[in-house]
């Protein structure tokens, strides 16, 4: 794979966005969340085709910058305090910090209880609710894994292993080794996102690529897809 960059000019805007040359016979345009602008073409592709099918798309590529920058500011950075909300499978929980005999992290009640044997320090709060959200990552990960690989299972298909692993610009993917890897950071979304995106991946063992084939596999799998992928777009804004 080689990665490229361009740019076009829309009124006073410079529209920048990287190129991806791959091993395929179309050329794609998508918009990130993070409004990243990633065009996927075809290794022998001029540049100036790509441009002038971006020119083209410009439109639809601005309406999709301006749905996704709506959702700005994104969250605050944490502070790690008593009071402050934290979510969990979707749901906002507050913080409620006291000091115990260890240092435990528990769902309780609509909160995160942390009890602290020394006095409250907002980085020690940081690692233990990290390590918390890892270790249930784990188990629920695990759990959604073995419950959607049923409607692959049947097609005869070697089941992955599943690795966790933070990733900065990805939820997830599907390796050649069939390792199944998620990024942790899934476990604050619903659990409906987090199977979508599991659902997603695993439909690659089939498909590759995100043609027509891949999508009309997803959509027989998971019908609503569509629906849970909004909302996993929207989960963290």
């Amino acid at each position: 794979m080689t990665v490229s960059t361009g740019a076009v000019n829309y009124g006073k805007k410079t529209i920048d966005f990287s190129i991806l040359y791959l091993k395929r016979k179309t050329l794609e345009i998508a918009v990130h969340p993070d409004c990243a602008i990633i065009i996927k073409a075809p290794l022998e592709t001029r540049y100036e085709i790509i441009k002038k099918k971006v020119v083209k798309r410009i439109h639809w590529i601005i309406k999709q910058l301006n749905y996704f920058q709506q959702f700005e500011p994104k969250t605050p950075q944490r502070q790690y305090l008593g009071g402050e909300t934290h979510l969990y499978l979707g749901k906002q929980y507050r913080l409620k910090i006291e000091k115990g005999r260890s240092n435990c992290v528990k769902l309780k009640q609509g909160y995160f209880q942390i009890e602290l044997s020394q006095s409250s320090n907002p980085e020690k709060v940081k690692i233990l609710l990290e390590s918390w959200y890892l270790e249930r990552s784990k188990i629920k990960f695990n759990e959604y894994f073995d419950k959607i690989w049923s409607h692959f299972e049947k097609r005869s298909f070697i089941k992955p292993t599943l690795k966790i692993r933070r990733m900065k610009k990805r939820w997830g993917s599907l390796s050649k080794n069939l390792t199944l890897t998620l990024n942790p950071d899934l476990i604050l979304t619903p659990t409906e996102c987090i199977e979508y995106v599991i659902t997603h991946e695993l439909c690659h063992l089939k498909f590759h690529n995100h043609n027509t084939e891949f999508y009309r596999l997803l959509e027989k799998v998971m019908p609503d897809w569509e629906k849970r992928k909004h909302k996993l777009e929207l989960a963290l804004v």
